[in-house]
């Protein structure tokens, strides 16, 4: 039987329950690899109850650093006897299983085409812990270490890890290392004599990337980017999104000589209330966010409306899951792009930023906040589960203790007492963008009442149809102008020119950038563009017409990103061909790869020279 060998570059899935103790030590599993040199993507795949289902943790190890799901598993941890079949099912030919064998299993449980390594995890435990809730967490640290021992994991590598984790408290940081070695122990005496084809060797291919989840950096972002205010209702995958800023914030917005908060964070009694509460702070002048997913965007609908039509800046955070209520409240998909960008009554766009990591989480979120008083307008930040909850190896985050905030045309008091004409909803200069005031600004000039209703350019109540087209053209125009200052799309040409194109953004790019070298390497070259932002710039439809086809590569069922490019750009619906990925789990390399091959044999197409 054929075994596979792979040194650095293989796919470790540990099937557990959820509540068992499992995260902490399968997250050690990731950390030790990656201290080793070795670049890791893990993802948590777990189920939306608190203990009891199951659950699971894939790790990608690359050394060549490719960080999307590759597809398939070279070696399953299976730790739990309800997904037996479906965790087998998924082993490569030539793969490992590697189970708890305290309790026989009948031949009929194996597949012949895998190589199976039993250990009777729970037995061992047993046998040396009394306390029910130790034989538990033990066992993952145990099954942890006959990894390391079979895998060449350096043994002093978790221990450090261990050390860092228990500092202080030093009963619980021997007893983890004592279990540690037991692991490697057993598996040098009793597993050593069947060889093991996945190993880990020290390299240097981390460098100076940072190991962090995107909520995290989101939050960090948003206390960059000058956020005083926060208000939210617990909602997956957004929640952690409000704790890190709670975190962050105790360090960065605590004045050091008194001790008081320079902050505000509420946790409303509902998503209703928590974006009403960002849309007063922002008429007010805070900078202000608020983090949920989409069915919070359903409820914020009318004061997204309302802010868009008064033109009251703040921040969503958006972190996308996939589908509605429960059952799919922790998986991943990118399907609020048509509620976001369209959400409320009557003709409202709305901006969205598109990161692709938690760097792009931080820089993006910082960015929107600037954006949002630029344009005096909502800016949504669409992040999702699979950057969201999950650690991601990117670049450092570049923090500029130098940086300014962009607060937009705001008329001061010294402007109105020169007699600078002051007309809330007039455009001046052509970009769209009208002048505000901030509350209390002057006691007799510059004050006006707001409303989402019709108004003049005074923001005097009308119902003046005249009044009403002269206001949305002018919030029109002022998304044309939102197209020129939202982060911009990246270009990356093929190898050859080719008349193939394809259009991909967010959580899709770590994937995507492995499925284009897979690609090229078959003779099918693509030039590819990653949008990061909506609307469009003007690069967007010139980069569809300088193609004959262009694949759009996105994580739900209905094409929303081919939806909006066919509305907003007019583009000829034949030309955007669907590669589509949505059952809530993150695409795959090897999907995008096979769904593209397909495309261009079904349609005859290979790449050619262009004229």
């Amino acid at each position: 039987m054929s075994r596979i060998e792979a040194t650095n570059d293989f796919v470790v899935k540990f099937a557990n329950v959820n509540g068992s103790g499992s995260a902490s030590a399968n997250e050690l599993f990731a950390r030790a690899i990656l201290r080793m040199g070795v670049p890791v993507s893990p993802r948590n795949i777990f189920p939306s109850n608190i203990q009891g289902l199951p659950t699971w943790y894939e790790v990608r190890v690359c050394e060549a650093g490719w960080l999307g799901r590759r597809g398939g598993v070279d070696l399953m941890v299976a730790m739990n006897p309800q997904t037996w079949a479906q965790d087998v099912a998924e082993i490569q030919p030539g793969g490992y299983l590697f189970y708890d064998s305290t309790r026989p299993m009948s031949a009929d449980a194996f597949r012949p085409d895998i190589h199976v390594i039993g250990m009777p995890a729970t037995a061992i435990c047993n046998a040396t812990y009394d306390v029910p809730r130790e034989r538990t967490l033990f066992k993952n640290i145990l099954v942890l270490g006959a990894l390391s021992e079979l895998m060449g994991i350096e043994a002093a590598v978790i221990e450090g890890l261990f050390a860092e984790q228990y500092k202080g408290k030093e009963r619980l940081l021997d007893s983890n290392v004592r279990a540690l070695h037991a692991g490697r122990e057993f598996a040098r005496d009793h597993l050593s004599a069947q060889p093991f084809g996945l190993q880990v060797q020290r390299a240097d291919a981390v460098g100076d990337k940072i190991f962090l989840e995107g909520n995290a950096a989101t939050a960090l972002g948003c206390i960059y980017g000058g956020a005083t205010v926060c208000a939210w209702y617990p909602i997956t995958p957004s929640s952690s999104v409000a704790e890190a800023f709670e975190k962050y914030a105790a360090k960065f917005r605590t004045d050091p000589a008194t001790g008081e908060k320079r902050v505000a964070i509420v946790q409303a009694e509902d998503e209703i209330a928590s974006i009403g509460i960002i849309t007063g702070a922002g008429w007010n002048g805070a900078r202000a966010f608020t983090c949920t997913s989409g069915p919070g965007v359903s409820l914020m609908t009318e004061f997204l409306g309302l802010a868009y039509f008064a033109e009251i800046p703040f921040v969503v955070v958006d972190v996308q899951r996939g589908g509605p209520s429960t059952g799919m409240p922790t998986r991943t998909q990118q399907a609020d792009l048509l509620a976001s960008a369209y959400a409320s009554h009557g003709d409202t766009q709305h901006v969205l930023l598109l990161p692709e990591d938690p760097r792009e989480c931080f820089e993006f979120a910082a960015d929107a906040l600037d954006l949002a008083e630029r344009l005096q307008t909502p800016v949504f930040l669409m992040s999702d589960l699979d950057i969201g909850m999950n650690q991601r190896l990117c670049a450092p985050l570049a923090w500029d203790d130098a940086r300014r905030y962009d607060r937009g045309k705001v008329m001061t008091a010294e402007q109105l007492d020169a007699g600078t004409p002051f007309a809330r909803y007039r455009d001046v200069d052509g970009d769209g963008i009208p002048w505000r005031t901030l509350p209390g600004t002057h006691a007799s000039k510059g004050a006006y009442f707001t409303r989402g209703t019709t108004r003049n350019e005074q923001a005097v109540y009308s119902e003046r149809g005249d009044d009403y087209v002269r206001n949305v053209e002018r919030l029109r125009a002022k998304f044309a102008t939102a197209a020129l200052i939202v982060p911009q799309p990246l270009v990356r040409a093929a190898a050859q020119k080719t008349r193939l194109g394809v259009l991909y953004f967010g959580s899709t790019a770590p994937a995507m950038d492995e499925a284009l070298a897979a690609l090229s390497g078959a003779g099918i070259h693509i030039d590819a563009m990653r949008l990061r932002a909506y609307p469009f710039a003007p690069v967007v439809a010139e980069f569809i017409a300088a193609h004959d086809a262009v694949f759009v590569v996105e994580q739900n069922r209905d094409a929303q990103m081919r939806r909006l490019l066919v509305n907003e750009l007019e583009v000829a619906p034949a030309r955007l061909i669907k590669v589509l990925h949505f059952d809530g789990t993150p695409i795959t390399a090897r999907f995008i790869t096979d769904a593209i091959t397909r495309h261009v044999h079904a349609l005859a197409t290979a790449p050619r020279s262009a004229a």
